[in-house]
């Protein structure tokens, strides 16, 4: 088991959070409005977000945005979290690198959403919003907002991406536990949702459908605002707390990473472990690999389209530029329920367009041999979406082992997976299977998109 581990005071939780955008020599391309295809101003997203998310979602000037001190506090609940040495790994794999993972698991919630939700919370609050909706995946973002929401006295309206709202009956009660409202996506309660199962009646779900559903209700619902779990700048944003963080603490271990790898989803655990340590490779040209760890069978940032793309299955939100495999793109119903999403955050897919940032798709039979070897070395079940990091970590660290090199690897342990155990019964009675991606299934949600770049 890991012995080392290295620990922050709580003083030293970041004092703003890192924006990366304005240290890029590539700004993203913009929003654009789906019907003029100009680009959106700040103002055109304050009757969906909170005015405050909206103006950082737009922000490319300023490298640093302060943590209001009401978020900061709530922070300290289970900030800073521990960076750990991962012995028990490096010894089970026989291998000369030394491998730190980044432990979010230990929020309330279990997994790093909560450093998003507080402050997405917060600002809708000082706004004077009483009501929010939003989409959920696996379940850990919903639990967070749940956790949010509850802790600043807003009503919340969750749409739960219907394969996992039947996988992950604990994730649905710990949102309900919380006081939040859970509905299966798609639902009879929207008319987006309506459609979808209208045209499909046994459709399962998407992160694209259920983005759909939340964002229609909070247009409609009055002093209501919709809040997101990934993709958007200022998802990115406050996830930088966990990267920041481990800077000072790899620090303390005399080691700076070779390579930092998160999962990907969207990108907020991703950007959250990866963007601090980018600033250097932009602005000082430190040699680091940053590597994105996919599902092979959604995988946008190693088989997508670079394109202007909508973030919800219905086209209710702007065009996005982003690596996509079409906003209709059906995933497989793997356990990585929060990886399961059809595009990459825009400035992770202009990252990755400027080959800043590397990516890799990987096997769900894969990831969970990953996770039981790591659960049985470190002690701790990790999420099948962490999994995924865990997998490319261990890849690189017998890769090291090939060549005889001494790395230093760092991953972002994302969320434990205790709620995720009706998956790991399945990998063990030998019932998971993986879920290949033809090239024509691929080709027809590619083929629909309109090629606005």
């Amino acid at each position: 088991m890991s012995t080392k581990k290295f620990l922050l005071e709580e003083r030293e939780i970041p004092t703003a959070w890192y924006n990366i955008a304005a240290d890029m020599k590539q700004k993203p391309l913009p929003l654009l409005n789906p019907g003029t295809k100009q680009p959106l101003q700040a103002s055109d997203l304050y009757p969906l977000f909170a005015k405050a998310l909206a103006d950082q979602e737009m922000n490319e000037t300023d490298a640093w945005i302060e943590i209001p001190e009401e978020v900061r506090e709530m922070y300290k609940i289970w900030r800073p979290t521990p960076l750990v040495r991962a012995t028990g790994l490096e010894k089970a794999l026989d291998t000369p690198a030394h491998i730190y993972f980044k432990n979010e698991s230990v929020s309330p919630v279990g997994s790093h959403k909560l450093n998003s939700a507080l402050a997405q919370a917060y600002f809708c609050k000082k706004e004077g919003v009483t009501n929010l909706t939003t989409e959920t995946g696996a379940g850990q973002w919903g639990a967070a907002m749940a956790y949010a929401a509850q802790a600043f006295g807003l009503e919340l309206a969750v749409y739960m991406v219907k394969i996992s709202y039947n996988q992950k009956p604990y994730r649905r009660s710990i949102m309900q536990t919380f006081g939040a409202v859970v509905e299966a996506s798609p639902s009879m309660s929207t008319k987006a949702g309506r459609k979808i199962l209208t045209d499909s009646p046994n459709y399962q779900g998407s992160l694209g459908t259920a983005i759909s559903e939340a964002v229609e209700l909070a247009m409609q619902t009055p002093n209501c605002k919709y809040t997101l779990g990934s993709v958007l700048n200022h998802v990115m944003l406050h996830q930088t707390v966990i990267g920041l963080e481990a800077e000072k603490q790899m620090e303390m271990a005399g080691e700076y990473p070779d390579i930092v790898i998160g999962c990907f989803g969207g990108g907020s655990n991703f950007s959250g472990i990866a963007f601090p340590f980018l600033r250097h490779k932009l602005n000082d040209g430190k040699q680091i690999r940053v590597i994105a760890a996919e599902p092979s069978s959604c995988p946008k940032l190693t088989r997508g389209q670079f394109q202007y793309d909508f973030g919800d299955e219905s086209g209710y939100t702007p065009l996005i530029p982003m690596f996509t495999l079409g906003h209709t793109f059906s995933p497989a119903n793997i356990h990585a329920g929060g990886l399961r999403y059809h595009g990459a955050g825009t400035l992770i897919s202009q990252l990755r367009k400027d080959d800043l940032v590397e990516a890799v798709d990987i096997d769900q039979l894969d990831t969970f041999e990953a996770a039981t070897l790591f659960a049985r070395v470190e002690g701790i079940i990790p999420a099948p979406e962490s999994a995924h990091a865990i997998a490319a970590a261990i890849n690189e660290a017998e890769q090291a082992k090939k060549e005889g090199r001494q790395k230093t690897i760092l991953f972002n342990l994302s969320g434990h997976g205790l709620i995720d155990m009706a998956a790991y019964d399945q990998f063990i009675s030998g019932d998971l299977s993986n879920y290949t991606l033809t090239d024509d299934e691929l080709n027809q949600t590619l083929q629909q998109l309109e090629h606005v770049i």
